[in-house]
């Protein structure tokens, strides 16, 4: 939760009712309207509100949900739930992590997002004469924010391992790069049902559940 130094505090229940879902990314919105689903909320998207996307300027994955559920909750008055999610590539110390989307380029272009990891690891086994290691997490922050300025946040993990070529069609971003530990089959080759079990998202989800419901 927000509020570094304060004592903490009972966590804030969710009603019924409408909710913003902070994204203009339609993959991302049906994802998580999926996992909301059953808990008596009317889920709008910020695209549907034409509500303006604002600039990422935190440095973690957290500060980044937050900045967006805020504005959301400030701008619609409504609350606001917004996610910040990402590929962390351990041979690439961490990247490109909060920048995940921006690697994509002006066009959120994963295709060649995913070609540019594939050249970086390269890069380094042409330098060190040794394949890196390929192993990655996903990580998802959840920031579910109230027009009065309330936060809280969840954070989500999934480890796994790249794999070249990438592997099927479905889900988006960095899904079919990406294989979950105790799996053989990347996020891109899962169907919804089975990704939402075991994904970041999914994890950290399950954390928001059990506290404001």
């Amino acid at each position: 939760m927000s509020g570094e130094g304060k004592e903490p505090q009972a966590i804030r229940k969710l009603a019924p009712g409408k909710l913003v879902i902070a994204s203009h990314n339609p993959g991302k919105v049906r994802e998580i309207a999926a996992l909301l689903e059953g808990h008596g909320l009317d889920v709008v998207s910020a695209a549907s509100l034409d509500l303006p996307e604002p600039e990422e300027t935190g440095t973690t994955f957290v500060m980044n949900a937050e900045l967006k559920a805020r504005a959301a909750a400030d701008l619609s008055g409504l609350p606001a739930l917004a996610d910040d999610s990402g590929l962390c590539v351990d041979a690439l110390d961490g990247d490109p992590g909060i920048f995940s989307a921006r690697w994509g380029g002006p066009d959120k272009d994963f295709g060649m997002a995913m070609r540019l990891i594939e050249d970086h690891l390269g890069r380094i086994e042409a330098e060190t004469g040794t394949a890196p290691a390929r192993s990655a997490h996903f990580v998802c922050a959840l920031a579910l924010a109230w027009p009065d300025g309330h936060v809280e946040w969840f954070e989500g993990r999934v480890d796994g391992t790249l794999v070249s070529p990438v592997r099927g069609d479905k889900g988006h971003g960095y899904d079919p790069m990406f294989v979950p530990d105790g799996h053989d089959r990347s996020f891109g080759e899962m169907n919804d049902a089975l990704k939402n079990e075991i994904s970041h998202r999914a994890d950290a989800f399950r954390q928001m559940v059990a506290a404001v419901f």
